[in-house]
């Protein structure tokens, strides 16, 4: 029985960032260690990016952009080349977070912070980015403690559903933890929690801030031609997608960018050594406000060469009687000034999230930068954080991904001021490192010749107004490190 090939128009909607977009994208993600090698690439890349001196800047210019920067006025776009060379040399070219420098404190920041992070206390730190129950918590972090070394999930739903019931007591359903696994599987680095290599490379491609032109060829690879792709018949699947072969030369390169073994990206031994840490936000207290900067120390001052600048301007004055190699000359320096510039506007827009994600941080934890206190932290997590901010959840997640802020008391990972929501017997709302600074402090103040078991550590926050269970203490005490009652004595 033959079928019948039937063609069809359908209008689908899709959203592609642009080229500037993308670069904006990628440094937010960038720590400010990584920013400043990225900007020294970009300067012996594109001969018409060129540094400042602190005497190219007017103090009138330096004056009128600093007050465009206290009032959060940027620039979003990248201007047209040929409506925007005559606006090069006013006040425009100067980067704000170069001028918001003159304020802050001109030393470099360089602070000591050591300690050992693995693999799986990595991903349990993004647990408090969701708005998960206590129980779906305690799922959650089976499901992380049952990956394998490369970040996969190999066990089949039925079987963590068994292990759950029998060695921990906890009834559930296949569906909750399929639910918990997708959840799982927005975890950073992407392909973590899959169920197998297919599987891991589907979620690398799927994930809605990977974009590329041949996304929709690679996603169709893995998911119809794995076989193939797994045996490296390249012109087979070439054929199969009806493409050309140079086409399918940037899909291969796509496919061959993603990372089989997501769990190596964490690395397990990942900062066993002493590292040094430039944080990336400074917050200090300034007539009893808080104020939020930017840590650009060793940021070079950035601007459009003025040799390209005169030189676009004598083109575009003869451009009628030029010849083919001054035309090509014309549009090679054209295109390099547009890409300065570009990238200029997008270290503007990259200061500008920075700085309003950072400020809604120390606003929702205004009590923490009063004094210091861990136990003032409030329960907050990344939707919180992107709805005040008037941004997605992926561009805070990015934001805090990897960097750090100095305080008044000591430097943190962004990553610690978020936490879950705990209600109290009195139906107030805590953050759960309340309950962790109180379990430390019983147990620091406890009789070392009979410690306080589990239970009876339950017992004590149940009498201060929180309900806590048994096995969760037990969680927040291996979390801080601290070991049971028969070895503390």
């Amino acid at each position: 029985m033959s079928q019948k090939l039937v063609q069809s128009q359908q209008l689908t909607q899709t959203q592609t960032l642009t080229p500037q977009q993308l670069m904006v994208v990628r440094l937010l993600e960038l720590p400010v260690t990584e920013l400043e090698e990225r900007i020294q690439n970009e300067l012996l890349e594109n001969a018409a990016l060129e540094e400042s001196g602190d005497a190219e800047v007017s103090e009138e210019n330096t004056e009128e952009v600093t007050a465009e920067a206290s009032d959060n006025e940027y620039a979003d776009a990248t201007p047209e080349t040929a409506d925007a060379l005559g606006d090069y040399l006013n006040s425009d070219d100067v980067p704000d977070y170069l001028l918001a420098r003159a304020d802050a404190e001109r030393e470099q920041r360089e602070i000591p912070f050591s300690g050992h992070t693995s693999f799986y206390e990595r991903l349990h730190d993004q647990i408090s980015e969701h708005d998960l129950t206590e129980r779906e918590t305690e799922l959650m972090e089976y499901l992380i403690g049952s990956l394998d070394d490369d970040g996969l999930l190999r066990k089949d739903t039925e079987s963590i559903v068994d292990e759950l019931a029998i060695y921990h007591g906890l009834e559930t359903t296949v569906e909750e933890v399929d639910r918990l696994v997708g959840i799982l599987q927005t975890f950073d680095p992407r392909g973590i929690g899959a169920r197998s290599l297919q599987e891991c490379l589907h979620l690398q491609l799927a994930d809605p801030d990977y974009h590329s032109p041949y996304k929709e060829e690679a996603l169709t690879v893995v998911d119809k031609y794995f076989d193939e792709f797994i045996h490296k018949h390249w012109e087979t699947i070439c054929r199969r997608l009806g493409i050309t072969e140079e086409r399918f030369a940037h899909v291969k390169a796509e496919l061959l960018r993603l990372n089989p073994r997501p769990g190596n990206a964490l690395g397990e031994n990942e900062g066993n050594a002493a590292a040094t840490v430039i944080p990336d936000f400074i917050v200090t207290e300034e007539d009893g406000e808080p104020v939020v900067r930017l840590n650009g120390a060793n940021l070079p001052e950035l601007h459009v060469s003025r040799a390209f600048r005169d030189s676009l301007k004598e083109y575009d004055i003869n451009r009628p009687n030029l010849s083919r190699e001054q035309r090509d000359a014309y549009l090679y320096a054209r295109q390099k000034v547009e890409a300065a510039q570009g990238f200029i506007d997008a270290l503007k827009q990259r200061q500008h999230t920075l700085l309003s994600v950072m400020s809604v941080i120390v606003a929702l934890q205004r009590p923490f930068f009063e004094d210091g206190d861990e136990a003032r932290l409030r329960p907050m997590i990344l939707k919180d954080v992107a709805e005040r901010a008037g941004v997605d959840i992926s561009t805070v997640s990015r934001v805090t991904g990897s960097k750090y802020v100095q305080t008044d008391f000591g430097v943190y990972p962004l990553k610690f001021f978020f936490s879950n929501l705990v209600t109290d017997s009195g139906g107030e709302e805590h953050s759960t490192r309340k309950i962790k600074l109180l379990l430390r402090e019983m147990i620091d103040h406890e009789d070392k010749r009979q410690p306080l078991t589990d239970d009876k550590l339950s017992a004590m926050l149940a009498e201060k107004g929180f309900p806590v269970a048994r096995r969760t203490v037990a969680k927040y005490r291996e979390q801080l490190g601290l070991p049971i009652a028969r070895m503390r004595r």
